[in-house]
């Protein structure tokens, strides 16, 4: 396509999108509603953005060329915004974000990363095994891979790695040879409605995967209708694709074997710290052995993995203070992420501060915040980042900490967050949040280290 107008182009997976056009000779533009440096580093590499919703601020080449433009939006996006409702009505090729990467896919072998929680950190590191193997893949990853410091890798080989994101039902438009599942819990009820519809979401994605489909045990997902060879993978439990001999480093990193159904790799390593990362390990060394992948290979690539930005992602770590932060908005990715932490600095303060993504999601696990969030020895709750949402009445964030149970507990403005961080002693302190809490952690980490002197 000559021309591709992305609508919501600052998002992980939009901004993939964007890359990947500008990359095959395509004019890309697009707008957001706000500038993050996600968007500055679209613009560096030629890519025009504005942040009004404006139809006077579209590329004149766009509006010119109405048979030579496809517009690619995200469903996040509101159904009244005007660039919106001019494509529509100007009658352009309009097509949704999941449909763009299922359109791309179609001509690949993909493998695909699906789940409630996990994903991210499992596709960047099943795409950094195919790269450091020399096997090589393309990859639209829904984080920025800090080997690579991109969310899109492109190579000459024919395979592809994809997030398969649950969200609005987009991963139903990818047809995987190999596909990984690793969590299928109850999330995005705005868009399900209840447990049992996600769960069926995730059973049709199952059934599209034709040659192998990856999967957590204990998962309650049915397998049966899927036509691909079922393994199961676990952190420590006996199945198909597993770790034993495990062993933590006093700074949270793990040593451990690697279970195949062929044999097993002694002394691998994750090359970030968490248990939770061994298990995200596992899955990923399955895909990569499934598509001929060699062990040795793989562990060299599990040692090198550096992670991705805002997953587990360690700012500081020192005896005098330790900061990460985490993109968990979800009540099990919490308590994997506190249970993770607590494993890798025993009997040290943890203090974290969350900010709730959603209104819905928080009316929906309001209690199961709270529990996951009692996990800790202090919390800083922030209001609500709404993103797509309008407010509910009667949902605020007090309805999360009226239920914690810990007693050093507040609830606090964005405004006044760096201000309630100086008036406590912070050992480790943990971010979590999907919304814009991740615009504090530059001066955050700044903060603590001139305080701290670290």
């Amino acid at each position: 396509m000559k021309n591709v107008y992305l609508i919501g182009i600052g998002g992980i997976g939009m901004s993939a999108l964007a890359r990947y056009y500008k990359h095959q000779g395509s004019c890309v533009a697009g707008y957001d509603r706000t500038p993050s440096s996600l968007t500055k580093e679209l613009q560096n590499e030629g890519i025009e953005i504005h942040y009004d919703d404006d139809i006077t601020q579209i590329p004149a080449a766009f509006k010119r060329d109405k048979h030579e433009t496809l517009v690619i939006y995200t469903p996040a996006i509101p159904a009244d915004l005007m660039e919106y409702i001019y494509f529509k009505e100007m009658g352009y090729s309009i097509i949704k974000r999941s449909m763009a990467l299922g359109v791309i896919a179609k001509d690949k072998r993909t493998l695909g990363v699906a789940g409630t929680h996990g994903k991210t950190t499992t596709s960047t590191l099943l795409a950094h095994i195919l790269t450091n193997s020399g096997a090589g893949c393309n990859a639209f990853l829904g984080g920025i891979s800090k080997n690579y410091h991109t969310n899109l890798l492109l190579s000459n080989s024919n395979l592809l790695v994809a997030e398969a994101d649950e969200f609005d039902r987009s991963f139903l438009q990818l047809w995987p040879q190999t596909a990984i599942i690793t969590s299928a819990d109850a999330d995005h009820l705005d868009i399900y409605s209840n447990y049992e519809s996600i769960k069926g979401a995730f059973e049709e994605f199952a059934s599209q995967v034709s040659d192998n489909l990856i999967v957590k045990l204990g998962t309650n997902i049915e397998t049966g209708n899927s036509k691909a060879k079922v393994y199961y993978y676990s952190y420590d439990s006996e199945s198909d694709f597993y770790a034993s001999d495990i062993k933590v480093s006093e700074n949270g990193y793990f040593g451990f074997t690697l279970n195949y159904p062929g044999g097993s790799v002694k002394n691998c390593t994750v090359g970030i710290p968490g248990w939770v990362n061994v298990e995200n390990a596992v899955a990923a060394s399955a895909a990569a052995i499934l598509e001929g992948v060699s062990t040795e290979s793989v562990k060299e690539a599990l040692a090198q993995f550096e992670g991705v930005e805002r997953r587990f992602d360690i700012q500081i770590n020192n005896s005098k203070c330790s900061y990460i932060d985490d993109y968990a908005h979800h009540p099990k990715e919490i308590t994997a992420a506190v249970s993770s932490i607590r494993n890798m600095f025993p009997g040290r303060k943890l203090t974290a501060i969350f900010q709730p993504h959603l209104y819905s999601r928080t009316r929906d696990f309001a209690a199961e915040f709270a529990q996951s969030l009692s996990k800790l020895d202090e919390l800083i709750l922030l209001d609500i980042y709404p993103a797509r949402e309008l407010p509910i009445e009667g949902v605020t964030s007090e309805i999360i900490l009226n239920e914690v149970t810990i007693k050093n507990k507040i609830l606090t403005s964005k405004e006044r967050l760096m201000e309630e961080i100086a008036n406590r002693d912070i050992d480790v302190l943990i971010t979590f949040g999907a919304g814009d809490i991740d615009r504090f952690v530059k001066p955050i980490k700044e903060y603590l280290k001139k305080r701290y002197n670290v």
